[in-house]
């Protein structure tokens, strides 16, 4: 049976570079972080609003205090944040509702609510997000789906990684595209202890192929250990994947493929730069809505 869920939410507006700053700061708090922007992603001056939801009242002063830790770092001043609470409502019902069926390229992505029949072809993949990031709609996780289905017109991969899996999306269709194994790992606790990506995964009867870890990037347990993959995917942001391009080059086979995203068009040069310095190639970019994706090789 549905139940109604009360979360308490903080929102602040910062600039675009100072994003994950702030994504930083309230992660203490929150049980989930996102990012929304406040007019047009091509418009370099747009603000964007940084919000964050939590099970219990945050202690706003705590929370202002890491704000205008993470405003000195940037050089600005400190952003008001809001915080109040959330009315009660059935969150899982209300993503379902919100949530179409999507196809991109090879890919059905559709929740539990659809009664209708996948296209013949098609990968389909039912998918739940919940309180996760990734339903297939967001710019970044399409150009993903994207650059997979491009590579499974080329190659076969037989030891993938989702970094960052949020819902599990992308290690779903790397395991249905090439049926192997896949591990998915993820810093936010909601995507792997409330079990969204296994149980996607199960639902898709995929759940043998799906592994899982949480932890902070390259440094998850486990990940390590299963070295090197030969594809990566990344869909995150700029500022980690810049700060972990070293490691995942370390983590990447030679002749292997990461497919590196969740960045903003115009920084898509520093993070292509990053990566070079390690000794990566650019082989494709993939823009959708302002939002680049990169592939690079080792």
């Amino acid at each position: 049976m549905p139940t109604a869920t009360f979360l308490w939410r903080i929102e602040l507006r910062v600039p675009a570079q100072a994003i994950p700053h702030f994504e930083e700061a309230l992660r203490p708090d929150c049980m989930s972080v996102s990012a929304f922007v406040e007019g047009s992603t091509n418009d370099p001056d747009a603000d964007w609003r940084v919000e964050g939801l939590t099970g219990a009242e945050p202690d706003a002063r705590a929370v202002a205090l890491r704000l205008a830790k993470a405003a000195r770092a940037f050089g600005i001043e400190t952003p008001k944040a809001r915080i109040h609470l959330v009315p009660p409502r059935d969150w899982a019902a209300e993503n379902m509702a919100d949530f179409p069926p999507l196809r991109v390229g090879r890919y059905f992505i559709h929740g539990s609510h659809f009664e209708g029949r996948p296209p013949a072809g098609r990968v389909a993949i039912q998918l739940d997000a919940g309180a996760a990031f990734g339903s297939g709609e967001h710019a970044s996780t399409a150009a993903c789906l994207m650059a997979l289905d491009g590579l499974a017109k080329k190659r076969r991969f037989l030891k993938p990684l989702d970094l960052g899996c949020g819902s599990g999306i992308l290690a779903l269709a790397i395991a249905k595209t090439w049926r192997v194994r896949v591990l998915a790992s993820d810093i936010d606790p909601i995507a792997i202890a409330v079990d969204v990506t296994t149980r996607n995964a199960r639902v898709n009867g995929i759940g043998k192929l799906i592994r899982t870890a949480c932890g902070p990037g390259y440094r998850s347990p486990g990940l390590a250990r299963g070295a090197p993959y030969d594809l990566i995917a990344a869909n995150i942001l700029a500022r980690p994947l810049v700060h972990m391009a070293g490691d995942l080059k370390r983590h990447l086979a030679p002749g292997g493929v990461a497919i590196v995203s969740g960045l903003l068009e115009r920084d898509g040069r520093w993070v292509i730069a990053a990566h070079r310095h390690f000794g990566l190639k650019l082989i494709d970019t993939i823009t959708v809505d302002g939002w680049q994706t990169l592939l690079m090789a080792r």
